[in-house]
């Protein structure tokens, strides 16, 4: 299992936050970070290897 890191942005572009995403390969960690539905922009990383830009995930209205 490697240990990924998933880098959210600012609107500037800089880190604002990072978590660990464990995963098997980076199709498993693709669609482990982007199941965590964040509101910025972020990307996965392993070691100095991108792996994806994940796209903020925008809230659904019901009405």
């Amino acid at each position: 299992m490697a240990s990924y890191r998933l880098y959210c942005l600012d609107l500037q572009g800089k880190i604002a936050s990072a978590e660990w995403v464990e995963a098997e390969d980076d199709t498993a960690a693709t669609a482990a970070a982007r199941a965590l539905a964040k509101p910025t922009d972020c990307e996965l990383w392993l070691r100095n290897r991108m792996i994806d830009r994940i796209e903020a995930t925008q809230p659904t209205t019901e009405g």
